[in-house]
């Protein structure tokens, strides 16, 4: 993983601005204020494992953190709410990614108060660090994707259909162009922009399977996109005939794996999306530093960082300066683990 330069964070400026008036002891303060700002609309489920993450991490850190999104999904709404936290001078803002054209300026806007930024989730880390943020956290997304496209051509799959359920975030096309690439193919030509209504998306994954009839595969970027597309599956009599992979688990995909419906789900663990940029900002206040060496040392040290992970059964990946979430796979091995806290921790 190549470091570049952090823009903003190295400074004594975020340094003071972050300061506090204790000495460097265990107990981290109780009046830091965080918000994580994400870009899933109120819809969207899958995010409720990092609402009870960022909980966590408030109680184990003594912080408190405020979760804000746009009720809709609309970027627009989300740039705004940026600003907003901006405006309200929080000491710490969490955010994801999601289109970095629309968010930039409003990111940037934190940054230039002074004010810490971690990335989460959405984007890559060079975004990251083009924005001035400390560190991403998250899923390196083509990489997930073409991790998974190679499972799938080993498996001796040639064509597939990417059932898009969030097109309007641009990085979701990265897992796409991922497994395409794994497989030789062109991401555009088998990428399928399905919206977010169920009934739609069933309607619209049926119709480009009639009309593409050598499909072998399909790949679902989410449980919203994977559970109507498993039903067009199963009325076409293709279910557990048709290769299918998705990312991240539901209560259906679940059901799929464990009746070889589905191959896997190519889990991100959010839970270290919501946990870690919480427990990394109150640990750059409390010891009064942005090296990321040592926020990381601090983190890894950490007993109840450590104890959530062992109960979990959750694996960072440390890089020099940003930490990975995933990819990980859910398979028939390790599905028990994971369904005992899926939808909460997992």
């Amino acid at each position: 993983m190549q470091r570049l330069r952090c823009r903003g964070l190295g400074n004594a400026l975020i340094v003071a601005a972050l300061a506090t008036t204790f000495g460097a002891t265990t107990t981290y303060a109780a009046t830091e204020k965080l918000v994580l700002i994400s870009h899933a609309p109120d819809s969207d489920s899958w995010w409720n494992t990092i609402k009870n993450a960022i909980k966590q991490a408030g109680e184990d850190f003594n912080v408190s953190v405020d979760y804000r999104n746009p009720p809709n999904g609309d970027l627009a709404d989300m740039a705004r709410l940026i600003e907003q936290a901006a405006a309200r001078h929080y000491d710490g803002v969490i955010a994801s990614i999601a289109d970095f054209s629309v968010l930039k300026k409003s990111m940037e806007n934190v940054t230039a108060k002074k004010i810490a930024l971690v990335t989460i989730n959405s984007g890559s880390q060079q975004q990251s660090e083009e924005l001035g943020a400390l560190m991403h956290v998250g899923q390196p997304e083509y990489d997930a994707g073409k991790g998974a496209g190679e499972k799938a051509k080993a498996a001796g799959i040639k064509s597939f259909l990417c059932v898009n359920h969030y097109a309007t975030n641009p990085s979701s096309f990265e897992r796409c162009r991922g497994f395409a690439d794994a497989l030789g193919v062109d991401y555009k030509k088998a990428t399928l922009d399905a919206g977010q209504d169920p009934t739609a998306i069933e309607s619209k994954v049926s119709a480009y399977l009639r009309n593409n009839p050598g499909t072998q595969a399909v790949l679902a970027l989410g449980p919203d996109s994977a559970a109507p597309s498993l039903r067009a599956l199963q009325k076409m009599g293709l279910k557990g005939k048709t290769w299918f992979a998705t990312f991240d688990l539901s209560e259906e995909v679940a059901k799929g794996i464990k009746d070889g419906s589905v191959q896997f789900a190519i889990d991100q663990q959010p839970y270290l999306q919501g946990y870690i940029p919480v427990a990394v900002l109150a640990i750059m206040k409390e010891y009064k530093t942005a090296d990321v060496t040592t926020i990381q040392s601090r983190l890894k040290a950490n007993p109840k960082f450590q104890a959530r992970l062992a109960e979990y059964g959750l694996t960072p990946i440390y890089g020099p300066r940003h930490i990975s979430s995933g990819p990980g796979y859910v398979t028939k091995d390790n599905l028990d683990k994971v369904l005992q806290y899926a939808g909460q921790y997992r």
